[in-house]
């Protein structure tokens, strides 16, 4: 009987060096981890880069650690670890879930995880951050340096006269490494000083100190009197405070939601910029640093004040001198507040024809009724706003009906409150009006200002409008003019600011719409995912600070100017002769709205096997219509963007466009199947041919050239279908047969069935009587053991008995040969005396007996002895 071959596993083949034996990195291929800690001990900072082998990241990072650890081998040890040797301890002591991994310690703080990109620029700046994670402030100058930086700044001030290290230092250096290990990132820098005039500066007085510097918010001071002065406390009200003006993103490469997450928050400002961290000065970055403190200065805006030179100006063309000296008077008496509380509707169309809107600033203006005293409103309280747009909406017929070029401010009374009343400042504006915004005329060329009345008079009245229509409303004020500063609070489109490397994700600028043979990677965009639309920096033009100014100040008015961008497909290049037109988005209103023909569109995607399937049939459509007349086309989805009003969440969709009626496009119904005749009586239905004008000759020979091919493809269409019925009858007969063949097989392996059920029984009846005839041997084999054991027992006593009478023949031995030289001179002495003393031969005979009786007794005990032996 042949017995079942075990299985061979092959054994891993012994690890190699991943390094390069010349290099600065000690490799411990073997996974000796044990050593590594060694090591350690020895060392200040220590860099451990656990790899695998065969990971690919390992082995393109292991350049880029072979670049830092030339740099800086002489201050920082470097050890690679295998961790994927099977044999080695890190294998067996470290879970990893991903390679490379890197870990710094300093001296025996640790570990602290690397997770930027795996680039030799980064990893140095990072080892340096590790190395020094306090800057020395020395000077006023360095601490003005330190603090304008756009990361925000921890300053400790720590007095070293009394000892080498005062209280609270070590701490302190230690929060600064724990930021390091919570923020890869290292956004908060942590900085000392030791000079009490320059920690006066920032209101340090005492040593032991911790400040918080915040540009746009007021900076903090660690309470010690609430927290523990500990350094993970130090660190989480850092982390917890900071101020994130602006922020950089550096996705891994793999899955993740880090820039869904960031997205989700509002509008964002994605900047690409070449970004070297190891460089010291970076103007671009500068600049762009700049912008983003201006635009979150809230409580420094000079733009949120109202600009009274314009109301005070007689030369100016927006105002007659009447109303100047009423703006003059009314603000002598009850001035508007430093911070009015308005809001901008866009009233409906009045028409629906019309493509004009009634544009209103509505304000809320608040008196104290006798009391002429003046009353500020720092906050725009949101149910006051909320109760104006109650009242104006009551009112909203007044508004909208009228068209005007001039603005007409009203005012009424409030229905809340008695000394509260309402302003609506109103003109009628077209609804392209933006496209002239660059122009050097405003929008509101010398307009006429006129006050009527719904409730309250006041001609005195002025309307300050917010900031996403003041270029509208106030004269010689347009985008250019606007002032960035606190933008970010004057807005309902405030954007967060986000920096990224292009020379490391310049990929998801080219998504964005960068172009790809640019040489210089700048680009900017901005992305709003609630409102599914994005705008670009046109990459003409320099990414300056005055440059991205005006791209926010745009984006922040009410009616933007930007242009929406949408991601054309730059692989499409069809010829003239397809029949079927591919469309992108660059030639889509040119192919559908431009064009004089009747337009079929299909909605497709690559990864849509179904559309796929609609080819042939879009093919024979555009070789049956009149190409004259009919353009049949697709567009893919997936590779362009769509205007929001004709986008679709079902592939494939059938959009048609009639001639001279684009704009009431109709859809091909989803009930209906997707065939030729379905298409031709859709089309023929809604196109300009079946409507109720008069058909041509050349018309009705067209339509019976069409009907003519409509029907020769229907016999066509049926002859294939007869062929097909019987090719379909045959496979039914084919079918049959080896469905009556799959039931006798089945009968077949149901009888095989029963037999093995039945030998299966007998096997397991035979079973269990070999298990009993198992049990039975087993038990004898148990009982003749213990009878072996107990033999086993008895002859070790006999061999212990034989010993002892071994010993005793050997004595009795002894004792007769001493005996038998006794006895010759006693027989000697017993022939002398044997005549002399004849009384004494009696015993003597006796005696010498009872020896002889002795000597037979001991001859006997050898024998037997001899043979138990």
């Amino acid at each position: 009987s042949c017995s079942r071959a075990k299985d061979v596993t092959m054994p891993a083949k012994l690890p190699v060096n991943f390094f390069s034996t010349r290099s600065p990195v000690i490799d411990l291929f073997r996974g000796q981890l044990d050593y590594a800690d060694q090591l350690r001990q020895d060392s200040e900072i220590v860099l451990y880069f656990f790899y695998a082998p065969w990971c690919g990241q390992s082995i393109a990072a292991r350049e880029e650690i072979e670049r830092v650890a030339s740099r800086l081998s002489d201050q920082v040890l470097f050890v690679a670890v295998n961790c994927w040797w099977n044999q080695g301890k890190c294998r067996k002591q470290k879970h990893f879930f991903y390679f490379p991994v890197i870990h710094l310690y300093h001296r025996s703080f640790g570990p602290i995880e690397y997770k930027g990109p795996m680039s030799a620029v980064y990893i140095e700046k990072f080892v340096r951050r590790v190395m020094t994670p306090l800057l020395y402030i020395s000077s006023r100058s360095k601490l003005l340096d330190f603090l304008s930086n756009y990361e925000p700044g921890v300053v400790g001030f720590f007095e070293f006269n009394a000892s080498p290290q005062p209280p609270g230092y070590l701490t302190f250096f230690t929060s600064a490494l724990h930021s390091l290990k919570k923020d890869y990132l290292g956004t908060i820098r942590f900085g000392v000083v030791t000079d009490r005039r320059v920690a006066e500066e920032i209101s340090l007085v005492h040593s032991g100190s911790v400040y918080l510097h915040r540009h746009a918010n007021t900076s903090l001071i660690y309470p010690k009197d609430i927290m523990n002065f500990t350094a993970e406390n130090i660190c989480k009200w850092a982390l917890e405070n900071r101020e994130m003006l602006i922020r950089w993103l550096r996705p891994h490469g793999g899955k993740s939601l880090l820039l869904n997450n960031e997205l989700k928050k509002g509008p964002a400002l994605l900047i690409f910029i070449p970004y070297n961290p190891l460089e010291e000065i970076h103007p671009l970055l500068d600049e762009i640093t700049k912008v983003a403190l201006e635009y979150h200065k809230c409580n420094k805006s000079q733009a949120a004040e109202p600009d009274l030179q314009h109301v005070g100006d007689s030369d100016s063309p927006a105002f007659d001198s009447s109303v100047t000296d009423a703006h003059l008077k009314f603000s002598e008496t009850f001035p508007i507040a430093k911070y009015p509380c308005c809001n901008t509707v866009v009233l409906p169309q009045w028409h629906s024809i019309s493509r004009t809107h009634n544009v209103c600033e509505l304000c809320v203006n608040q008196t104290l009724g006798v009391k002429p005293n003046k009353v500020h409103v720092p906050h725009c309280n949101f149910l006051e706003i909320e109760a104006a747009l109650d009242s104006f909406y009551l009112q909203e017929h007044t508004f909208f009906q009228v068209i005007s070029n001039t603005i007409e401010c009203s005012n009424f009374l409030s229905f809340y409150s008695p000394f509260s009343y309402y302003t609506a400042c109103c003109r009628t504006v077209n609804r392209h009006f933006l496209s002239f915004i660059s122009s050097e005329k405003t929008i509101f060329q010398t307009p006429k200002v006129a006050f009527s009345s719904h409730g309250k008079k006041d001609n005195t009245q002025f309307s300050i409008p917010h900031i996403e229509d003041r270029n509208c409303f106030i004269p010689d004020l347009n985008i250019s003019s606007m002032n960035i500063t606190g933008l970010s609070c004057r807005t309902n489109k405030t954007l967060n600011l986000y920096l990224l490397d292009s020379n490391l994700f310049w990929i998801y600028a080219e998504r964005l719409g960068a172009s790809r043979s640019t040489h210089l990677k700048e680009f900017a965009a901005i992305v709003d995912l609630k409102e599914e639309v994005h705008y670009v920096l046109d990459q003409n033009q320099s990414l300056v600070g005055p440059t991205l100014e005006n791209f926010i100040k745009n984006f922040s008015v009410l009616y933007s100017p930007l242009k929406r961008h949408l991601v054309d497909d730059p692989s499409v290049h069809f010829h003239e002769e397809h029949v079927v037109t591919e469309v992108t988005t660059n030639t889509f209103h040119e192919t559908v709205f431009l064009s004089a023909k009747n337009v079929l569109l299909l909605y497709y995607a690559q990864w849509c096997g179904f559309c796929a399937s609609l080819n042939h049939i879009f093919i024979q459509l555009a070789r049956l219509l009149p190409p004259d007349s009919f353009t049949v086309a697709r567009i893919d989805v997936t590779r362009n963007d769509l205007p929001w009003e004709f986008m679709t969440d079902r592939l494939p969709t059938i959009l048609f466009f009639p001639h001279q009626r684009k704009e009431q496009s109709v859809k091909f119904p989803e009930d209906f199947s997707v065939s030729l005749p379905n298409l031709l009586k859709f089309i023929l239905h809604h196109s300009s041919l079946s409507s109720s004008e008069p058909c041509t000759k050349e018309c009705l020979h067209k339509e019976s050239v069409l009907q003519q091919g409509h029907i020769s493809h229907l016999e066509r269409e049926i002859q294939k279908l007869r062929s097909e019925i019987s090719a379909l009858h045959q496979a039914h007969d084919q079918l049959e047969a080896q469905l009556s063949e799959a039931r006798r097989e089945e009968q077949r392996l149901q009888q095989q069935k029963h037999t093995l059920e039945k030998q299966h029984k007998t096997l397991q009846l035979h079973s269990d009587q070999l298990q009993a005839t198992y049990d039975q041997k087993n038990q004898e084999l148990l009982e003749m053991a213990e009878k072996l054991q107990e033999l086993a027992d008895a002859s070790e006593n006999l061999l212990k008995e034989n010993a002892l009478l071994r010993i005793l023949v050997a004595s009795r031995g002894g004792k007769l040969q001493s005996k038998d030289e006794i006895k010759e001179p006693l027989q000697s002495e017993q022939t002398l005396s044997e005549d002399n003393d004849i009384s004494l031969s009696t015993p003597t005979a006796a005696l010498e007996e009872k020896r002889t009786d002795n000597i037979d007794t001991i001859d006997t005990e050898h024998s037997s002895g001899n043979r138990t032996e």
